[in-house]
């Protein structure tokens, strides 16, 4: 009896170390902290200036520091079939907030509320997304930047549908065609993150009440190309985050190695409290050298 209970003893001890190993990974530091932020929806309604900036204040003070802030897109509570003089506004809330609250870099996704769709003012020269992307001095809707060993691919996910009167999620054969160059092109040791506005793939379609035998997805809910996104990403393996927003809903999904995170919205329900059982709230992403990361999603 004496032998078993030293044995066992000895068993203890020699357990110990391989316990300890495992605890050990939060040895391991981020080379880049992301704070993913989508549908802010500003307007000077709702309190909405005061309840962004606590989310700007609150993001901010994150310890440690966020490095950079990426912006998912819906930034303006609404540009569609509005006004000039309420796009003007918004548009100029959007800019005094940002310049005066908020000292990180930002980069900027569209989403389909920044973009003007009067289909009654097609000829003028603020249709469509040119007044969006000169005001967030883009070049080009879609676009790529390197940051401390990762890429950060950002798409423009919001199109016309083939009546040219509403919006689907798609890339399009040239984004997607420079999608495939810019992968093949990035070294297969630098990972990769993505950002679009419209959810590249997300189980929140099947967050319905009243279903009766089968659940409706439409196309501007989540991308009409996704098997040909996929399978891109499929053929680089280094391509390991997809970020998005639009549903103001907050849900993960893992598939073929890539971690799909629709990070809920600023906004909530559009400043009117939760959508469904998802507070106001931003994503904040832990990024390593190695390709893995860290994330979740923070109430304000």
């Amino acid at each position: 009896m004496e032998r078993r209970s030293a044995l066992k003893n000895i068993g203890g001890l020699f357990l110990l170390p391989a316990l300890s190993k495992v605890s050990l990974p939060t040895d391991k530091k981020p080379v880049l902290r992301v704070a993913h932020i989508t549908d802010v929806h500003l307007k000077n309604q709702f309190n909405a200036p005061a309840r962004f900036t606590k989310c700007l204040h609150h993001l901010q003070a994150q310890s440690p520091k966020v490095d950079l802030i990426l912006n998912g897109g819906d930034i303006v509570f609404d540009m569609n079939k509005e006004n000039i003089d309420t796009i003007n506004g918004q548009w100029k809330l959007v800019q005094e907030t940002m310049k005066n609250e908020c000292i990180i870099p930002v980069r900027y996704c569209l989403g389909n509320h920044d973009i003007w769709w009067n289909e009654d003012s097609k000829g003028d020269v603020f249709y469509g997304k040119k007044y969006a992307m000169d005001k967030l001095q883009l070049v080009k809707p879609y676009y790529s930047l390197v940051q401390n060993g990762w890429k950060i691919i950002v798409l423009d996910s919001t199109h016309l549908d083939i009546d040219n009167t509403w919006y689907i999620g798609k890339l399009g054969d040239e984004q997607l065609n420079w999608l495939k160059n810019e992968l093949e092109s990035t070294d297969k040791t630098m990972p990769v993150m993505v950002m679009s506005h419209i959810p590249i793939l997300t189980a929140l379609l099947m967050i319905e009440d009243n279903i009766v035998n089968k659940w409706t997805m439409l196309g501007g809910d989540m991308h009409t190309d996704t098997a040909k996104i996929i399978s891109l990403f499929y053929q680089h393996p280094n391509v390991k985050l997809c970020l998005s927003g639009h549903l103001h809903m907050r849900d993960k999904v893992v598939y073929n190695g890539v971690t799909y995170l629709c990070n809920g919205a600023v906004s909530g329900a559009w400043w009117e409290g939760n959508r469904r059982e998802t507070a106001p709230g931003y994503g904040l992403i832990d990024l390593y050298e190695d390709g893995s990361f860290e994330e979740k999603y923070v109430n304000y």
